[in-house]
């Protein structure tokens, strides 16, 4: 391991023991110590990692200098070196995954938006599904899952649907589902029997802060009209929709399934904040020559980041080359097989460009 690794690992370590003296100290400081305790929470990672490194390279040591004594211990100092080697290498590799730069989104709440694509009503029921399916996953997960705005058609599918997963940790994860996701089924809708190809666009946007991103109010069309969804009486007699159009971008937000008029608003704004600072970011990296994947694309059959193919029970990511043959449990929310290992691959190439 270099001197400017070594030297990093000791400031975060030095640092660690710092913030449990001062937890310690400040105890009955609640709202400071808790400001501690996830800065603390954040390093113990690396910290632990680090520490086992260290006791990892000091037995190695002691190992090579007993066969290098050529003592009765030798043949044991040897079988210990065979161990200890390559766990020091396997510590270090997790070490360096461990300081790469987090994404200061990954711990963020998201919103989705799933909108059907190519394929008419079939597409607006492959939405649902998709819908379903991370629903179930978020609650897999201990998240939270609150419907924002929702588009249905008449045959039990969704035109688009836009909702907020709360949980830590959920953009770390759900970041990967941005894309095309394309299914070839049997609709319930053909009498023929054909299978036919439909697609949905998802979009995964970190849930912004008003003080991450500053929108003048001066930019943003607000109108109010009566609900055309769910919600009764009272939604349909009252002003209670929102409509924003943010004017520089032409970007309109429509908010009505709430049944009142603040709360359509709040949730209007989050969805417009998290779109704008997407586009924002998408901006900075496309200025620095980055390489990034597109989020929905057109919505084309081409296009695509997954497919599920009913008649074969099979889901493949086309990123990854990775397949399931367990259709039913991918839809139930079994989606970790795909998301570890995109998580994995870019890990990967972040640690070939460092």
């Amino acid at each position: 391991m270099h001197c400017e690794m070594l030297e990093k690992l000791n400031t975060l370590e030095t640092r660690y023991n710092e913030l449990e003296r001062l937890m310690a100290e400040q105890a009955m400081e609640y709202e400071a110590v808790a400001g501690y305790a996830r800065e603390r929470s954040e390093l113990e990672p690396v910290v632990e990692k680090y520490r086992e490194y260290r006791e990892t390279q000091r037995r190695l040591e002691d190992a090579r200098s007993l066969l290098s004594d050529g003592s009765d211990m030798a043949e044991l100092a040897g079988a210990e070196i065979a161990e200890l080697e390559p766990r020091l290498a396997t510590l270090e590799a997790e070490i360096k995954t461990l300081l790469l730069p987090k994404d200061p989104r990954d711990n963020k709440n998201v919103i989705m938006e799933i909108r059907a694509g190519t394929g008419g009503d079939e597409a607006g029921i492959f939405a649902a599904d998709l819908f379903r399916m991370y629903h179930r996953y978020a609650e897999g997960r201990g998240w939270r899952v609150e419907t924002l705005s929702s588009n249905e058609t008449g045959v039990g599918g969704l035109k688009e649907v836009i909702f907020e997963v709360k949980g830590r940790g959920a953009y770390s994860r759900l970041k990967y589902e941005s894309g095309v996701h394309r299914v070839q089924r049997v609709p319930v809708t053909e009498s023929q029997g054909r299978i036919h190809t439909s697609t949905a666009t998802v979009a995964v946007l970190a849930e912004v802060e008003e003080v991450e991103i500053e929108i003048p109010e001066r930019d943003v069309q607000l109108d109010t009209f009566k609900s055309a969804g769910a919600g009764g009486q009272n939604v349909q007699k009252n002003m209670t929709a929102v409509r924003l159009t943010h004017l520089p971008t032409g970007m309109v937000i429509t908010c009505q399934d709430e049944r009142s008029l603040l709360q359509n608003k709040e949730r209007a704004w989050s969805i417009l904040r998290a779109r704008l600072y997407e586009m924002e970011a998408a901006r900075r990296q496309a200025e620095q020559a980055a390489d990034r994947r597109s989020q929905v694309g057109s919505g084309e059959r081409a296009e695509k980041i997954r497919t599920y193919n009913y008649p074969q029970s099979r889901v493949t990511d086309h990123r990854i080359g990775v397949s399931s043959h367990n259709l039913p449990a991918v839809m139930d929310g079994g989606l970790d097989q795909f998301i570890d290992e995109l998580a994995m691959r870019e890990q990967v190439e972040r640690l070939a460009e460092a």
